[in-house]
């Protein structure tokens, strides 16, 4: 499984020339209402499996979670099941508060 660090992810997400990747985020619907990354899209964890077909096997899909330990086991799910351009957020929405985004709320 790949990693990418927020400030990795920033420099992707800001340069117009690489298309964007799909920001899957897999936190609780009251974690990802209190902060999330802007144009994530919410899955929550419990249920990929049984929406996993809606994602685009073609398009690379960077997981979010809190701190990186949900997102990392759906990014393993993702890729046993044939997803082949999966990386995990490493750290999550903290690490990305507290290195990209100083005012997004934290928990």
């Amino acid at each position: 499984m790949r990693h990418i660090s927020p400030l990795e992810l920033a420099e992707w997400l800001n340069d117009p020339q690489q298309p964007s990747p799909l920001l899957l985020d897999v936190r609780e619907p009251w974690e990802f209402e209190l902060c999330h990354i802007e144009g994530s899209q919410a899955m929550p964890m419990n249920s990929v499996p049984a929406r996993s077909q809606e994602l685009d096997r073609e398009r690379e899909i960077v997981v979010i979670c809190h701190h990186g330990g949900r997102s990392a086991q759906v990014a393993m799910f993702l890729e046993r099941q044939g997803f082949g351009k999966v990386i995990n957020l490493a750290g999550g929405v903290s690490e990305w508060a507290g290195r990209v985004d100083p005012k997004m709320p934290q928990y």
